[in-house]
């Protein structure tokens, strides 16, 4: 894995997987004759590590291992590796055929980035054997006695006492802190009132959070489903994402793409189409030709017009939402699909992990930030079957329940404009209105995020945009649902809105004009990074847990004052990380020109 700056624009370090010689090595066997679920046996175990799923799957990692024969230690370099094996480069002096089949010791360490993230440790006398030898690399295939994740076994139980512990102390002190605000309460009930609705808000995430379960994969549920792609400007991920879609374990017959090309003006529309065409030669048990439809608008009219031609065009029970930069895992969709056996459940949202989490600090930091979003907060949410945000990256919706809102979502207006982003919250926002939403933590894609300040900044800026539109839109309706749930909504739209304020308060105007040194303000929120942070080492095991911390920091310092900007421009149309306002409104002058409506779909 390599990193390159070029003046300002950063190269995105991402693992690099072993490529199958097939396109679509994970779809099943159209015949019947080799079930993938049984296989893998990955869709149950909710015992086992998250890094178990898919062990076998081989990363290309260039690491220094040694491997001991007998009394002999020989130190080669791996070529690929994997939680149950590795294909090691042998020193000339290693006679080969002495290493066929025999039982051998191994010492390596995996740094961040080089498997999945949990995995990093250093392994020790790690009893391995060895199943081929290839003469043309003068290479040893390995298999491990036991998987990488099970070598981690008290390693992780290590961890989960320690977290668990620091995790419950920081609860502990926030108690104990709100206890004191509730004695003082007389003296100043805005400043107090403000820190026990900011701890009822925290600890009750964490706390419904914690009881949170995925719902169990049926193997037999198997709802005719049509992923809708869309695409601007996308060219460097575009195929992965395409590939990574169709490349499901599901079964063909259920599953179709429709991906729609939003007037990109990169080489997306060419990478799109020898996509397609590379699909196809595959062979005709895919059946790409009829699963596969794309559509190419002749200019830019957003995402939201791109997620129209989709739900338009679908012809299938529930419809799927995957962003042109997001990747799949192989079961994605199966286990995505697993909460709409309930006929009252609207939407569901999957996962999103951070593609390229070892870029650089910003990544590493949203890393850990994206994880807590959804295990905890959109986790406590499913509790109460609101989710509030069915991510863009990967959701899931009835497609009945969709076009049963579509005219008002596809034309919604705010303020005398048109809304042109916040898309996937504002279509969330009409169906949890009338309907259950979920969340499946199992199901997870990988998503490319922001790796410069200024790019990230613009993202957040939209999203607190879009974050106020629609909350203000959900106070309207969300005091209908399950009691807790709606409390904790309304505490959650109150406490980030005053904030600033707060903030303000405690850590200027406390010191200047009172004398006094903000000690508990600053306790309290070091004790919510340190929740962040132990929370995620509890359950994803990382090295990375510190960047929660990093993050809060950076939240406190930079990305609260934008909330304030937000009040402010909440009604203005800027599109961030897709360009500037002035863009968008070229773009849609440029469409009103032309007076076209709808897409020309090329076949």
């Amino acid at each position: 894995m390599t990193k390159k700056r070029k003046k300002d624009k950063i190269e995105d370090l991402l693992l690099h997987e072993t490529k199958d010689r097939r396109l679509f090595p994970n779809v099943p066997d159209p015949s019947g004759r080799r079930s993938n679920s049984s296989r893998r046996n990955n869709h149950e175990g909710e015992s086992r590590p998250e890094y178990a799923e898919f062990a076998g799957q081989r990363y290309e990692v260039k690491l220094d291992v040694a491997v001991t024969l007998g009394k002999r230690t020989f130190h080669g370099t791996t070529e690929n590796i994997s939680q149950t094996g590795m294909l090691v480069r042998l020193p000339a002096e290693a006679a080969l055929e002495d290493f066929d089949g025999q039982d051998i010791t191994l010492n390596f360490r995996l740094n961040e980035g080089d498997l999945q993230e949990g995995t990093e440790k250093r392994y020790r006398h790690l009893k391995a054997k060895v199943v081929r030898t290839i003469e043309a690399k003068h290479a040893a295939a390995i298999q491990f006695s036991r998987p990488l994740y099970e070598e981690r076994r008290n390693t992780d139980q290590l961890l989960f006492i320690l977290a668990s512990l620091f995790l419950t102390f920081c609860s502990a002190v926030i108690m104990l802190m709100r206890v004191e605000s509730i004695r003082y309460f007389a003296r100043n009930p805005w400043l107090y009132g403000y820190s026990i609705m900011t701890a009822m808000f925290l600890l009750s995430r964490y706390l419904f959070g914690s009881f949170y379960r995925p719902t169990p994969v049926d193997p037999d549920y198997t709802p005719s489903v049509t992923i809708v792609i869309p695409c601007f400007n996308e060219e460097t991920w575009i195929r992965e994402t395409i590939v990574r879609c169709a490349d499901q374990d599901y079964p063909v017959d259920k599953l179709e793409l429709i991906i729609v090309d939003d007037g990109s003006t990169d080489n997306s529309v060419e990478v799109i189409k020898q996509t397609v065409r590379d699909m196809c030669a595959e062979g005709p048990q895919y059946d790409i030709e009829n699963r596969v439809r794309v559509f190419f608008q002749n200019y830019n009219q957003g995402k939201r017009e791109a997620m129209g031609i989709g739900i338009r065009n679908a012809r299938t029970e529930l419809i799927v939402f995957v962003d042109s930069d997001s990747f799949l895992y192989p079961n994605s969709i199966r286990t995505l699909v697993q909460p709409m056996k309930d006929p009252k459940m609207g939407g569901v949202a999957g996962r999103t992990d951070v593609a390229n989490i070892y870029t650089n600090w910003l990544t590493k930091m949203q890393a850990v930030r994206y994880y807590i979003s959804f295990r905890i907060m959109k986790a406590a949410e499913a509790y109460f079957d609101s989710v509030m945000c069915l991510s863009g990256p990967l959701s899931c919706y009835r497609l009945d329940v969709v076009r049963e809102v579509f005219d008002k979502w596809i034309n919604q207006r705010f303020m005398g404009q048109k809304a042109t982003f916040g898309d996937d919250r504002s279509l969330t926002n009409y169906v949890v209105e009338h309907y259950r939403t979920g969340y499946q933590d199992h199901a997870i894609c990988s998503t490319i995020v922001p790796n410069r300040n200024k790019q990230f900044l613009r993202q957040q800026m939209r999203w607190k945009r879009s974050w106020l539109r629609e909350s203000l839109r959900a106070c309207t309706f969300m005091w209908k649902k399950q009691p807790f749930m709606a409390i904790s909504f309304y505490l959650g739209v109150l406490v980030p809105l005053i904030a600033p304020l707060i903030v303000i308060y405690n850590l200027v105007y406390v010191p200047i004009f009172r004398h006094i040194f903000p000690a508990a303000f600053l306790i309290g929120l070091l004790m919510m990074s340190l929740m962040m942070c132990f929370a995620q080492l509890i359950l994803k095991k990382s090295s990375l847990w510190f960047y929660g911390f990093l993050f809060c920091l950076y939240y406190e310092v930079i990305l609260l004052w934008q909330m304030i900007w937000a009040w402010l421009t909440f009604w203005v149309n800027d599109w961030g990380t897709r360009g500037k306002g002035k863009k968008r409104a070229e773009a849609e002058a440029e469409a009103k020109a032309r007076q076209r409506e709808e897409a020309v779909e090329h076949g």
